[in-house]
């Protein structure tokens, strides 16, 4: 029986099989019931999912007869955790279970795993913040005991990747692969092959999913675990069909794979292999066989996750629109953005919000063609919204009041600042910056762990959009395979505008970005300059010539796509001078329109080690009297944090950080260390409106379905109307003038967008090259 064990951890699963089950016969009592249980573990290891439940259960029973609670307590624990990967009934009862008698025993590590356990059947059933409330908790209880458990990697990476956070599991895949290796655990380590090359897949690094998927198949054959050498397949198949291949030997082998999948209990893989053979199927003119494949796929909307059953509503639609009838496929798609609406609004952290509109890329996609194809503009403007953005959208629920995270962000501000100091005074700094990742890693798990409470705002009609517009024009950004598209709304009509390739607008957006941060970083020169004007000239013909006869001077209300959310738009001709409000979606701009303004007095704040923001504070106090002034030491996190809660304005001149990699880690410095944009969440009633003279303030990261991450969305989503931020660096003094005659434009009662344009018109007509930056990188989101 222990021989048994051993060839099973190392993945010889079939003589591990041979030996527990020579065992058998010679073991009577309790005894016999450890056998069973051992020979249920190598069953798991090979896939025979009914078989290993069998023999759990008759361990359960023989434990219960002899009265041998830890043969029982391991006997639940693993029968429980099989049945949460199968989805079956009675996972919970049996995880508690063993986790309670384990307890009783004394036994702390094996409770620990059993509650770790049930952390997997949370997520297995489609509850990402319970599951990772409960393996924040017991990771907690892992370091109290002081043991490592390499192989739980494999669950985190599970969890990261349902979100999806796909960077993180990237990470977390990499160090698995290197811990399970260093370690010998060999069958631990093909599974970590396996979930780098998932990773991989999502990431679209189609070579590095094939190759270690290639490894891991080869892995599970040794060892003869076919049912994990099938899902290893399914993933050298899906990178093939994304690759492009086209041809009848790469459809059998999905459909093949599909059934493997299927039939030993991976119901998510086979789901997404059997679309991805539908799609191939009607990609080579079989429309029957494709068909079936799509209607079989088209069973798992009625079960399973949130974004399993969108899959599900997807197959449907591709179904119904092989039959010719888009109707049909259209009212399918809504069906599974409403699914996956639902599960948005049950996460409470931004970050999560944003990073689940991946799942929806495939069926917003789809339905866009639909509308663009049928060449109505009301239709277009819709499908556009219904995935846009979401999480913008979503007013987040205040989340509750956390010590624990209170702590852990008092503590990255004192170190950041430590760091901050080291660094500068050319001392080693490696251990502090161990320590500020350990503590972002703590904060993110601690946002994570937030309910979620808000609904999901339905996006608006154009005769609603028209109705708050105005003589406003409306813009909305899409794009459309490789084209960009604009839906225009302009006094109550909307129409459709091709504005050429996306790539060419991408990349022109790029260029005139390289040669503003050029202006400011490296100096004025007439070569630069004209760079910089010829970049703005292109990129301004791409989106306004098809658009012009529309717009006359109205004032733009413009929704970007991803790829343009950092345009400094007032750089481009067609919008100098002209207010320019930039939302993350339609009707993002629409919920903070309608906003009431807190009234609460004006609150202005200068950060450390910048004697221009002092400057520019304490001139602006005497353009807004009445003003709370936060200056020197007094301008803390604490301090300004509790005085934005309810004001009607505030400014805020400091240094600024955007953080790419973690956007809610973006920073403005104060005199106690860096504010964060996760603090922000935490604001009850934020500003009206918000003023950030600081450096990349106002960029966002960006994705799947144009969810913004960073201040912009953070203020947003939780109630401010509009913010005026930077999507470049700025020069600090030059930067002073420009927000004193802005704030005076305000206080005589233009509004923000009016304010900052003509405020951009008069500085950039007296400037420099610097000055024509400077202007430009100001930016007015929301509801300007």
């Amino acid at each position: 029986m222990s021989l048994g064990y051993v060839l099973a951890n190392a993945g010889r699963t079939a003589a591990a099989l041979r030996a527990v089950t020579a065992a058998l016969p010679q073991l009577t009592g309790a005894d016999a019931g450890r056998a069973r249980m051992q020979r249920g573990v190598v069953l798991h290891y090979r896939g025979r999912y009914d078989e290993a439940v069998r023999d759990y259960s008759l361990a359960v029973d023989i434990a219960q007869r002899e009265g041998d609670r830890l043969l029982e307590a391991r006997a639940r624990n693993n029968r429980g955790l099989l049945n949460a990967h199968r989805g079956a009934r009675g996972r919970d009862d049996d995880l508690a279970r063993s986790a309670a008698i384990f307890e009783g025993l004394g036994l702390d590590l094996a409770a620990a795993d059993a509650r770790w356990n049930l952390g997997i059947a949370a997520g297995q059933r489609g509850d990402t913040v319970g599951a990772l409330r409960c393996f924040a908790e017991v990771e907690r209880e892992y370091r109290r005991l002081a043991v490592p458990r390499p192989a739980l990697l494999l669950d985190r990476f599970e969890l990261l990747l349902s979100v999806p956070l796909l960077d993180e599991a990237v990470e977390v895949a990499a160090v698995a692969v290197r811990e399970l290796n260093r370690r010998g655990m060999a069958s631990d380590l093909a599974e970590a092959l396996l979930a780098r090359a998932r990773a991989a897949l999502l990431a679209g690094d189609l070579d590095t999913a094939t190759g270690t998927a290639a490894q891991a198949r080869a892995r599970f054959r040794r060892q003869g675990r076919r049912t994990w050498a099938a899902f290893a397949r399914h993933v050298e198949l899906r990178a093939e069909f994304r690759r492009g291949t086209r041809s009848a030997a790469l459809l059998t082998a999905l459909v093949r794979t599909a059934g493997q999948l299927d039939a030993t209990g991976w119901p998510g893989p086979a789901l997404t292999t059997r679309i991805d053979a539908g799609r191939l199927a009607a990609a080579l003119g079989r429309t029957d066989r494709a068909a079936d494949l799509l209607d079989a796929a088209a069973r798992a909307r009625r079960w399973g996750t949130a974004p399993g059953r969108a899959q599900g509503w997807y197959a449907l639609a591709l179904s119904h629109r092989l039959a010719g009838d888009d109707r049909a496929a259209a009212r399918a798609l809504r069906r599974g953005l409403a699914v996956l609406d639902s599960h948005r609004a049950s996460l409470g952290a931004t970050e999560l919000r944003a990073h689940s509109g991946a799942y929806g890329q495939e069926l917003a996609a789809e339905g866009l063609d639909i509308a663009v194809r049928s060449g109505a503009p009301a239709r277009v403007l819709a499908w556009a919204e219904r995935w846009r953005a979401s999480a913008v959208r979503t007013r987040a629920a205040l989340p509750p009041a956390d010590p624990d995270l209170f702590a852990a962000l008092t503590e990255l501000r004192l170190v950041s600042s430590l760091l901050e100091d080291t660094l500068l005074a050319g001392r080693p700094a490696h251990a502090l910056r161990g320590r500020q990742a350990r503590l972002e890693q703590h904060i993110r798990d601690l946002s994570r762990r937030v309910p979620g409470g808000g609904a999901v705002a339905s996006p608006p009609g154009v005769s609603t959009l028209a109705g708050r517009l105005g003589p406003r024009v409306l813009v909305e950004l899409v794009a459309h395979g490789e084209r960009l598209r604009a839906v225009l709304v302009r006094d109550g009509r909307a129409t459709l505008h091709d504005l050429g390739p996306l790539a060419e607008a991408a990349n022109r957006a790029r260029l005139l970005r390289f040669g503003l941060r050029r202006l400011v970083t490296t100096g004025d020169s007439a070569g630069v300059r004209a760079g910089v004007a010829h970049a703005a000239a292109a990129l301004d013909r791409q989106l306004f010539d098809p658009l012009r006869r529309h717009l006359g001077d109205r004032p733009l209300v413009v929704v970007p796509i991803g790829a343009l959310h950092a345009v400094p738009w007032s750089g481009l001709p067609s919008c100098a001078g002209r207010p320019v409000t930039v939302a993350p979606s339609a009707t993002a701009w629409l919920v903070a329109d309608r906003r009431d303004a807190p009234d609460g007095p004006p609150v202005l704040a200068a950060g450390p080690r910048l004697p221009a923001a002092q400057t520019e504070v304490r001139q602006l106090a005497g353009v807004l009297p009445g003003a709370r002034v936060f200056t020197g030491a007094d301008a803390t996190a604490g301090a300004l944090t509790a005085a934005l809660d309810g004001a009607a304005l505030a400014h805020i001149a400091a240094h600024g950080t955007f953080r790419a990699d973690n956007p809610l880690f973006s920073r403005l410095e104060l005199a106690d260390g860096p504010l964060l944009a996760y603090e922000l969440e935490r604001l009850p009633r934020p500003p009206g409106c918000v003023v950030l003279s600081a450096c990349d303030s106002g960029l966002s990261g960006v994705r799947p379905g144009d969810e913004v991450m960073g201040f912009t969305a953070v203020l947003l989503a939780r109630g401010a109307r509009c913010l005026v931020a930077t999507v470049l660096p700025v020069p600090a003094e030059p930067t002073t003038a420009l927000m004193l005659d802005l704030h005076r434009r305000m206080r005589q009662g233009a509004r923000p967008a009016r304010a900052l344009a003509d405020a951009q018109a008069a500085f950039v007509a007296t400037g420099d090259g610097a000055g024509l930056a400077t202007a430009a990188a100001f930016v007015c989101f929301g509801a300007g």
